[in-house]
């Protein structure tokens, strides 16, 4: 089924949209869960979480379905793994976030204004990459991917991959306070 039917199933609020949603993305979501939390039973309650506030929350409708499923599940995922280092359980996406928290703003944009200012200086930081680390970023600090998997699929050694997200993550400190949000 196509995203656009789909969509109109949760704006009649026909229990169908879910069942869809889950036919369609189930695969799509559970690996972003898994990579996250790194077990497959937390990851099972992700997703399922997931539905649950794609539900709650649409509408009004996203732009992109996929893209919306993946932040929710993300969220729901961190907010998990989150909960689990309080426990002293984690995983492999700990150290990322870690790694990328030195960059981000200590204001975590609670208002709706600075979130979104904030996600349109990241999507521009993100257009201005070469798109070989532009790939390693995304898939290190969106999808949690260990080094040596970014190094494989790159064709690069995991030193070279360390050295360029390091980098990486400089030059976005820097753009973010010439774009005006303090650290």
């Amino acid at each position: 089924m196509e995203d656009g039917e789909i969509l109109k199933l949760y704006e009649e609020r026909s229990g169908d949209a879910v069942t869809e949603t889950d036919k369609k993305y189930r695969n799509y979501c559970a690996a972003i869960a898994r990579r996250i939390l790194g077990d497959a039973s937390d990851a099972e309650e992700a997703v399922n979480d997931t539905w649950m506030k794609a539900w709650n929350t649409i509408p009004p409708i996203p732009a992109s379905l996929r893209s919306y499923l993946g932040m929710l599940c993300r969220g729901i995922s961190l907010n998990r793994l989150e909960k689990a280092k309080a426990g002293k359980r984690s995983s492999g996406a700990t150290l990322a976030i870690d790694e990328l928290a030195e960059c981000l703003t200590d204001g975590s944009a609670s208002d709706p204004a600075d979130t979104v200012a904030l996600t349109e200086a990241l999507n521009r930081f993100l257009r201005s990459l070469p798109k070989k680390t532009r790939i390693a970023f995304v898939e290190r600090y969106w999808y949690m991917a260990p080094v040596g998997e970014i190094a494989s699929s790159l064709g690069m050694k995991e030193n070279a991959v360390s050295m360029l997200l390091s980098r990486t993550r400089k030059k976005l400190e820097t753009f973010l306070k010439e774009e005006g949000f303090g650290l």
